[in-house]
């Protein structure tokens, strides 16, 4: 068929043009575009600009404009950290008094007492674990949950869950959804990054996955010592690169143009964002040149290596948020105790873990607070689920989904609260018991986005992060 007949076929339709053909078509004004650009930045917060955003403006006023999010991969013990259970000291060595589920291993032996001291602190109150004596003297701007719950007892599962919504790989992370809902305030960095302090979650990098969604909302993996991102410095001369790009350019455009592939575009986009990002990342990961007290306060010099790893991933957290990268994750560093998951030796292990981050989230938070960045930055303290309040074996604990304890910070929350609360061993949640789905859906209100509202057309329907579930934790909301 000729083009001539094409063109007056009743059911045909020229594709429209490609952004690249754009630009080549209107070439000679490339000098009013940059010009424009540098006014399009300052209104990037509310103008659908290229990022990609879904949303025009917040769907309802927003507390917080970027989450740190804090994951304790393998599960922190609640009653040795932030819920206290005295009747476990009355029971220490008998045989625990509760009905209990299944666990993981099924080697359940007597009930254990934690072997760590709490004390109240500051003008709430709250009652904190020996072992995190410098997160306790901020206990003031924690809104503490001891009541919430998982859906699974296992560490992939769980991870999948905190992390997407689901149980099952394939999901887009809380942190792709919020890149692209919101996009980023800066265009020269992603709006999902995620500091790898050593530990990839149980679940692998599908944690931190676009699924779904387009692929440039997927994680960024940077590092938290050296080159953050390898091969992120320019190495060559500019004119060698532009020549490059132009190639690129011309192939991407014409390939997407001939099948109209998202995945095309999301290549483009990520392709344009790596090259911005070669003057960004450097300038973003010299945290070396912070100075002599804020290093000292996070304790880049710190006698544990894994304190020193754990505080350049927090310090770096913080560069991030004050550069508008809308949600990052910080992963543990990988201490004696491999993780937070002690089958055995519980004491030793959880005192490694806590050694590693306590310092470094103590100077977070104080760092934000001074720099006018924690009322508008959400700070998650999170682990795929708690653990037994009885032993596995003689010394360790078993997986507990039932009922374990989260903390925020900042961001809109109520700060010096205490919600919820697990019976009087510290085994189920029993007051105000809240899912995984509740947190995304609480995380996202204080961001401005209502979690029902913010969907994408995935298999025939609408998927959202909640997927059909959520309601608001509003005693956590100020």
């Amino acid at each position: 068929m000729s083009d001539q007949q094409n063109h007056h076929c009743g059911r045909f339709r020229a594709e429209p043009l490609t952004r690249r053909e754009m630009l080549s078509a209107v070439g000679g004004g490339f000098g009013m575009l940059a010009f424009s650009a540098l006014f399009a930045r300052s209104s990037i917060a509310s103008s659908p600009l290229s990022d990609g955003r879904a949303l025009i403006a917040p769907h309802i006023p927003a507390r917080a404009r970027s989450v740190i999010f804090l994951y304790m991969d393998g599960g922190p013990s609640q009653v040795d950290t932030f819920d206290p259970k005295p009747r476990l000291v009355d029971f220490h060595g008998k045989p625990f008094p509760m009905a209990a589920s299944p666990t993981q291993f099924n080697n359940n032996g007597s009930t254990l007492a934690s072997p760590w001291k709490f004390a109240r602190h500051g003008q709430s109150g709250l009652e904190v674990s020996e072992l995190f004596p410098h997160i306790a003297k901020l206990s003031d701007e924690l809104c503490v949950i001891r009541s919430m719950t998982s859906d699974f007892a296992e560490h992939t599962s769980a991870n999948y869950l905190l992390h997407t919504g689901s149980g099952i790989a394939g999901r887009p992370s809380m942190g792709a959804w919020s890149s692209y809902g919101l996009g980023s305030d800066n265009q020269d960095l992603p709006g999902f990054v995620v500091i790898d302090g050593g530990l990839v979650p149980p679940g692998g990098l599908d944690c931190f996955s676009a699924g779904f969604l387009p692929a440039r909302y997927q994680g960024t993996v940077i590092l938290p010592q050296g080159e953050a991102i390898a091969n992120a410095s320019l190495h060559e001369s500019q004119e060698a690169q532009l020549r490059k790009r132009a190639l690129i350019a011309r192939l991407d455009s014409q390939y997407a143009h001939d099948t109209n592939a998202e995945a095309v575009e999301s290549a483009i986009r990520n392709h344009e964002l790596a090259y911005r990002m070669q003057s960004s990342v450097p300038e973003l990961s010299a945290i070396d040149g912070e100075s002599d007290e804020t290093k000292a306060l996070y304790g880049f010099d710190a006698p544990d290596a894994t304190t020193r790893i754990y505080a350049r991933e927090c310090c770096l957290a913080r560069r991030l948020v004050d550069r508008g990268v809308r949600f990052v994750e910080v992963t543990c560093p990988r201490t004696i105790g491999d993780r937070w998951d002690q089958h055995d030796n519980l004491r030793e292990g959880h005192e490694a873990n806590a050694r590693a981050v306590d310092q470094p989230i103590a100077a977070l938070l104080t760092d934000l607070r001074r720099r006018g960045l924690l009322d508008s930055t959400l700070v998650v303290w999170s682990a795929e689920f708690g653990r037994t309040p009885f032993a596995q074996g003689t010394n360790g604990r078993d997986h507990n989904p039932f009922g374990f304890t989260i903390w925020m910070a900042g961001g809109g929350v109520r700060a010096g609260t205490i919600i919820g609360a697990t019976d009087e061993f510290g085994y189920r949640a029993v007051d105000k018991p809240y899912k995984i789905h509740d947190l995304h859906a609480t995380m996202m209100h204080l961001m401005g986005v209502d979690h029902h509202r913010l969907t994408f057309r995935s298999g025939g329907r609408d998927m959202r992060l909640t997927d059909v579930h959520g309601q608001l934790i509003s005693d956590a909301i100020a």
